[in-house]
């Protein structure tokens, strides 16, 4: 598929058999799924009517909603996480962090954030999880960030980026934003703990990582 869609890769993308067509306005709308739809139909594909939509403003994709210029989590998903029962197993805690993790995007400094509940589930750690204070105000505070209407903008590429970074004593955290309208709207954010030898390293020599790193990251999430 992503073959095939290379020609409509500014206004179309393929997950598996899922292909969402997305552009600015309705004026052009019509002609790039006319221009898709074709490119399908001689490589002898056939899309089902039944399970196509056309013209909607908003749309589930890959665990989001999508459309107006926003990416969004599901609300449905986050009632799953505000509802989660605290963990007393690695595995539990593997599972929560797992289901937050999916929408890390939408919670600035994640890593930092989460670095209390990542350190019950290290080797050395035993399988019966020790519930700390620490741990249930940092599950706490994951869940209220998340179900706080968190959204993000979609990424103009005909603007400029604003890339803002930061170093802690235990991760590294940036955040991806463009003007809109004289505001600053958040696109991304980004975090990972440090490695233990990366935490030996001078405040200079962090925040310098943190520019590096953040730039390698963000060639990845926008230019594939």
């Amino acid at each position: 598929m992503d073959k095939l869609l290379w020609p409509h890769t500014s206004y179309a993308v393929a997950y598996l058999d899922d292909v969402i067509i997305h552009t600015p306005n309705w004026e052009t709308h019509l002609g790039k799924v006319e221009a898709v739809l074709d490119t399908l139909t001689q490589a002898g594909l056939t899309a089902n009517p039944a399970k196509c939509a056309i013209g909607l403003a908003e749309d589930k994709y890959l665990g989001y909603i999508v459309g107006r210029g926003m990416v969004k989590p599901q609300l449905n998903k986050l009632e799953a996480i505000q509802n989660w029962p605290w963990p007393n197993r690695k595995k539990q805690v593997w599972a929560f962090l797992g289901v937050v993790g999916y929408n890390r995007r939408f919670i600035p400094h994640f890593a930092t954030r989460a670095s209390p509940l990542t350190y019950l589930i290290k080797a050395r750690c035993p399988d019966m999880v020790k519930w700390t204070d620490a741990a249930e105000k940092a599950c706490m505070d994951l869940q209220t960030a998340l179900c706080s209407n968190p959204v993000l903008i979609a990424p103009d590429f005909n603007k400029e980026f604003i890339l803002r970074t930061d170093a802690s004593e235990v991760g590294l955290g940036a955040v991806l934003s463009q003007m809109v309208r004289d505001e600053e709207h958040p696109i991304l954010y980004l975090s990972r703990k440090l490695l233990p030898r990366e935490q030996k390293y001078a405040v200079v020599e962090r925040e310098c990582l943190a520019v590096k790193w953040a730039m390698e990251t963000l060639s990845y999430y926008l230019l594939g």
